[in-house]
């Protein structure tokens, strides 16, 4: 979820469900539906999960998958893998990864991390994280981002972040690292997590730098400068780490910087804003929707940037009438395909829709989704 996103969700939620947010409730749990979309596909991608986030305070993050090799689309699967479990998912869904056997899910505002079985949704165990926000992996450890304190939009109140490190195996926190105020998208490169800071609820003295933890002693080395309000972080086959800047949402804007891992620095950046970004090949697939106030619309803009050549090269993903985004909020290219999975949030309320997309720019197939569709995970064949 970005800041702006969280900003808005905390304006409805703190007046209404302010007590709410921080556990599971009990509620009407819907049963898993079932929808045949598209074609059948055999490739070594079997699937994908979507992790829906729910409307903060209302405990409605649930778990969609589509199946390529029958091509059936299912909602909310969380509760018929796991009747036992009497509560959802929680309270907003953040982040959405697999790891060796497991499918990890961030639930933001229920402070938790939820491990599935990744072939089979089933529930393994929780790892209890405040405020929790976006996962990388290697060698056995997972690292997650923390903003520390509770879901607050005041710099008075707001906590210096950290990394937690987790043992994939016993699901154990074994270490932590602080690094800067309210960090959020973090990235592997050889034996260094680099780590956005975004500093978003310090508004309007954000943070501006990369933080760089060597993954050995798990300490600080560094802080690159970059932009401030730092959110997502790619790296590319080259080593070099693309990393995007919300901007202030007034006179800055949002950008697009690439950062040289050896030289840890900034060496060139592309005027573009970014919400957020999938990368397939060199082809990194860039995103942003953002409310204009001088037209009094929402701007949605979408490009492919070359990351070999650093180059803008495509200003455009579909031509298709047919297709209408209200709200982009997720993404993701299939790698055989290249069919391009796009989430559309609509207006935060109802179920959203997921489009795929085919490389001729037309719509193949939507389908609704949950509440604020916005993080995809692939399932390959190899997945052990």
């Amino acid at each position: 979820m970005s800041i702006r996103s969280h900003i808005l969700h905390c304006f409805v939620c703190l007046l209404l469900l302010s007590a709410l947010y921080s556990c599971r409730t009990d509620e009407v749990v819907l049963p898993p539906e079932e929808e045949k979309k598209g074609d059948v596909i055999k490739s070594e991608v079997v699937g994908f999960y979507l992790l829906n986030e729910g409307n903060m305070g209302s405990n409605k993050a649930t778990l969609d998958y589509y199946d390529f090799s029958k091509a059936v689309y299912t909602r909310n699967i969380y509760s018929a893998a796991n009747p036992e479990v009497p509560q959802s998912l929680g309270d907003v869904g953040n982040e959405l990864k697999i790891y060796g056997s497991r499918l990890y899910a961030v639930i933001n505002c229920s402070n938790l991390i939820e491990v599935m079985d990744a072939t089979t949704a089933k529930h393994i165990g929780t790892i209890n994280i405040p405020n929790c926000r976006y996962l990388a992996f290697k060698d056995g450890y997972g690292y997650i981002s923390s903003y520390a304190g509770p879901v607050v939009v005041d710099a008075s109140k707001a906590q210096i972040g950290y990394v937690a490190k987790f043992d994939t195996a016993t699901l154990n926190i074994v270490d932590t690292c602080y690094v800067g105020f309210q960090p959020d998208e973090l990235e592997i490169v050889d034996n260094m997590l680099y780590v956005a800071n975004s500093g978003g609820y310090m508004k309007p003295n954000y943070e501006n730098t990369l933080s760089v933890i060597d993954l050995t002693s798990f300490k600080e080395l560094r802080r690159i400068p970059i932009a401030i309000n730092l959110h997502r972080v790619r790296m590319d086959k080259y080593n070099y780490i693309w990393v995007s800047s919300r901007g202030n949402y007034e006179q800055i804007p949002s950008r697009l910087y690439c950062v040289d891992t050896k030289k840890n620095k900034v060496v060139d950046s592309v005027k573009i804003a970014v919400d957020n970004m999938w990368l397939d090949g060199d082809s990194l697939y860039v995103y942003s929707e953002s409310f204009n106030t001088i037209t009094m619309t929402n701007d949605i803009s979408y490009h492919i940037v070359n990351t070999k050549t650093r180059k803008v090269i495509a200003t455009k993903w579909f031509d298709d009438s047919s297709i209408t985004i209200e709200k982009p909020y997720g993404v993701f290219v299939h790698p055989v395909t290249k069919d391009i999975f796009l989430a559309d949030a609509k207006n935060f309320v109802e179920p959203g829709t997921l489009w795929c997309i085919g490389q001729d720019g037309k719509a193949k197939w939507s389908v609704r989704t949950g509440d604020i569709p916005g993080h995809f995970a692939l399932l390959y064949k190899t997945t052990k």
